[in-house]
């Protein structure tokens, strides 16, 4: 089996690895319709955050203006767009990566390292959006709200921030079974 992706259905952007158990391919391709989406409420995201740090400095410095509640929108909208957006990121491997170790092992001892390290952040990231969704309900059942003056509610981060984990939980839960897909034909075609 070929480690090369497999072109995208139209429309999506994102090509399926074909490692990807047939089990999980509804669930892949609903990942891939749901990233889409989020990459697009990302860049509204970054243009509002944008447009309010803006308006922000020129209303303080023209107007001498209060600003309370600009850098606190801005703030909710840069997390909430980085939390949303990163299984998109996942999805295509735009992490950070260290390089200095993959280059120095065989191609087949890497294949098992990222796997590992996968693993590793599937379990991390199922740990994350757990606490997430129990950050949400307490702050939704308890009515918590910022410390600012503006004090806007702090499910709607904490929102943002579990829904993007466990999109990231389900990505990665995806991406590892492919990858375990992969390893096992490999090793059977030996």
């Amino acid at each position: 089996m070929s480690g090369a992706l497999q072109p995208a259905p139209p429309g999506l952007g994102i090509p399926l690895d074909p490692a990807t158990p047939r089990v999980l391919l509804p669930l892949a391709r609903a990942l891939q319709a749901i990233n889409r989406v989020a990459m697009a409420f990302g860049m509204v995201a970054l243009l509002a955050a944008s447009v309010v740090l803006t308006y922000s400095v020129v209303s303080r410095y023209f107007m001498k203006a209060s600003t309370d509640w600009q850098d606190e929108a801005a703030v909710f909208c840069l997390v909430g767009m980085t939390f949303i957006c990163g299984a998109f990121v996942q999805s295509i491997r735009g992490h950070i990566g260290i390089e200095a170790i993959g280059s120095q092992l065989s191609t087949a001892v890497n294949r098992v390292r990222m796997v590992v390290i996968d693993l590793v952040s599937l379990a991390f990231c199922a740990f994350f959006a757990w606490k997430s969704w129990t950050l949400l309900h307490e702050a939704w059942v308890d009515g918590m709200t910022s410390s600012s003056s503006w004090a806007p509610p702090l499910w709607i981060p904490y929102g943002l921030m579990s829904l993007g984990m466990s999109l990231l939980t389900l990505q990665l839960l995806v991406q590892v079974c492919a990858s375990i897909n992969r390893l096992v034909n490999r090793a059977e075609a030996l």
